[in-house]
Parts: C-alpha cells; structure tokens; sequence
C-alpha cells in the first residue's frame, strides 16, 4: 500500500501546480492520471490568461482571476528555472474587435464593467487597433485593449510544472485509473487506484471532466465534458503580436509562429472527433476577424474536453468528508485558473485558512448533504 500527505488524482496543469505547491511546502505528493500526466484538457486548450467574465453570471470569478493573473510571473519565473523549459509566456495584452453598428455604445459598455470589476480596459479606434494589429478586418468598428492579459503556450507550461514538480520531489504516477475515494472513520483516506489502495492525509479530485467518475467524488464533482474544436495556423506573410478577440472567435499567437484559433462549445459527451461544421464555424469566424488568414496554412486540428459545472463555476475547496478537497469545473477558465487554485488548496491543507474568499465555488453547493444542512437552518 502506497501512503502519501497528499494524494491527487489527475495530472493536467491544475492537478500539476497543486502537486507543485504542496511538495514546496515540504509535504509527500504523489500524482496520478488515467492517461500521461498534461495529455488531457491542458494540452487541448489555447492558453489565453483573463480575468474578465465571459457573461454577467461568472463575474464571481473575477477576484479568482485577478489573483491569479498576479500569481503568474512568478509562477513561471520558477517554473522555468527548476525545469529549464521555456513556456511561451507573452504579456502584451489583449484585444477585442468590435464591429456591430452600435459598436461605440457596445465599447462603453464593455469599459464600464471592466472598470467596475477593477480591471484595465481602454478603448481603441478602429485605425488604432489596425495600426496595433495590422491583420485586423477594415470592417472593424472599435476596440477594446485589456493591457494586464495574457497567453502562456499551455502545453509547454504544463509539461514545464511537471518536470519542476518531479525535481522537487512529487511521484507521478501515468496510467493510473483514480476509480473511487476510500473512507475511514469518517475521514476520506484516500483512494483506490486499478484496485490497488493508496493512502492519504489529504485527498484532492481535479481530474478535469473526468472528476465525476470518481466513485464517491461524482457529487461533489457533477461536471460533465464541454468539447472545443481548435485549428492551428501558419501564415506566411503576416503574424499577430496579442490576442484576438471577437464574438465568435480568438486567436492566440505562439513563439514557434503558429496562431492557434478556437474554440467551439458542445455537449456531446466524451467524443473529441474534429468535424466539418466546428472547422467551419472558426474558420468563418476567423476570416471575418483577420481576413488575411484565407491563405494561411492549416497546420493542425484537435478537440478538447472542458470540465463544466452546471453554473459553469470552478468547483474549488473541501467537502464535508474531512481531508478530501476538489479542484475542478473550470470549463473555459483553467489555465487562467491554475496559480491561484493551487494557492488556495495548499493554504487550506497547510493552514486550514485562505486568502482569498471561496465559498461561492465550495464543492458543498451540489452536495447531497447540502441540501438537507439549509433545510435544517431553515427550521431551526
């Protein structure tokens, strides 16, 4: 029988920067994937770092964000010298097209909120922008430059955690099927791993969409898989310095020269084939941002699965089972999300205390047993 401090199921950059926290602070972490370790949703996705909410209903997420765009330096500074990997880290901001006729009134708007949730915003004209980034459609009627966001090539950098977690002493254990959490007295003691028991103090769910079948942690955990089609692009006689934003569409430029454009948003299980009609949704939206990419080369296509709550809220915090804690459901968000959640996972299991405010994305909101806790503070 194995025996940690911590146990982690799952190996993508949530799971890894968790894993890299706790072992730096001098606890025995091991980490375990069904698949490699950083093969999953972190491979698949775009690495865009925002803190800006997609819709009104995740604006709780915004402090979240803010503290982890600020993580970020550091984060990467240290990666980067325990694994000697170079993670593509390019902080020139981001910009977003706008070109409805009401693009002006829709421009207010969008600074309004930003400055509201105390993020940077400024308005740009449209010759502006084009000036900032030539690519841009003459169709363009505004914009809006965020100067504080972001990209990270997200598989470099979960590759780069997990090399620095390794060195600095985590187990990593590939191939690992996480198939239920084990209980003791009450406490959860870790779990079951291909039959096999794995012991520990602490016990942490972030297997991305997979968290849900987890015996025992599906309830804690009810996310289901939120499938993004990705194309990657190479153009000859052009590039992008930030990213693009519009409705429909990003575009996110690599250091190696590739621009990666995405991403849909379908529920249909676990399938990752790409198809025709999500190739053609972001290709059309593409070419109507930057119109220059109709003779860009199409170097790549792949499919990822988000983990998405039914409020489409991170799941982040410890259940009513002592020792257990969860650390998924960042659907759109988890590369955004990563350093600030591993913060909060190691205070908790260190101290028992956090920095940041987390009860709105507590575990304990789907929880059979949440149910029945407001009902009894209700009569009582």
């Amino acid at each position: 029988m194995k025996t940690f401090d911590v146990a982690i199921a799952g190996g993508g950059l949530i799971g890894a920067t968790i894993a890299f926290e706790l072992v730096r602070a001098g606890m025995d972490v091991a980490l375990f994937d069904r698949q490699q370790p950083g093969e999953g949703s972190s491979w698949a996705a775009a690495g865009i770092l925002s803190a800006a909410p997609e819709n009104t209903g995740m604006i709780s997420t915004v402090p979240l964000g803010r503290a982890s765009l600020q993580l970020y330096p550091e984060l990467i500074a240290t990666v980067e010298e325990i694994s000697r990997q170079n993670v593509g880290y390019r902080a020139r901001g981001t910009l977003e097209a706008l070109f409805s006729t009401d693009a002006q009134e829709k421009l207010s708007t969008i600074i309004a909120l930003h400055h509201g949730l105390g993020l940077k915003a400024e308005p740009v004209s449209a010759d502006d922008a084009r000036e900032m980034e030539p690519a841009l459609s003459p169709e363009v009627e505004a914009a809006v430059f965020r100067p504080d966001e972001a990209c990270v090539d997200n598989r470099a950098l979960t590759k780069a955690v997990l090399i620095a977690a390794e060195r600095s002493g985590v187990k990593t254990f590939d191939g690992s099927n996480v198939q239920s959490i084990m209980e003791n007295g009450g406490r959860c003691a870790g779990f079951l791993v291909d039959g096999e028991k794995v012991e520990s103090s602490w016990t942490v769910i972030a297997a991305g969409c997979c968290s849900a079948e987890i015996e025992g942690a599906s309830h804690y955990a009810p996310v289901r898989p939120a499938k993004g089609q990705m194309i990657a692009l190479r153009a000859k006689n052009f590039s992008i310095e930030r990213v693009l934003w519009s409705d429909h569409v990003y575009l996110v430029p690599r250091n190696d020269g590739r621009i990666l454009a995405g991403a849909t948003v379908e529920y249909v299980g676990f399938d990752k084939k790409v198809t025709v009609g999500g190739v053609q949704k972001i290709i059309t939206a593409a070419l109507q941002l930057a119109p220059a990419f109709a003779d860009a080369q199409i170097e790549d296509t792949w499919a990822g699965l988000r983990p998405d709550a039914p409020d489409h809220l991170p799941i982040i915090g410890p259940t009513n089972l002592e020792g257990l804690l969860i650390a998924t459901g960042h659907f759109r968000s988890g590369i955004s999300l990563a350093p600030i959640t591993a913060q909060l996972i190691r205070e908790w299991i260190t101290t028992q205390n956090v920095s940041l405010d987390w009860a709105r994305f507590s575990p304990m909101r789907f929880g059979p047993m949440h149910t029945g806790e407001v009902a009894r503070a209700t009569n009582s």
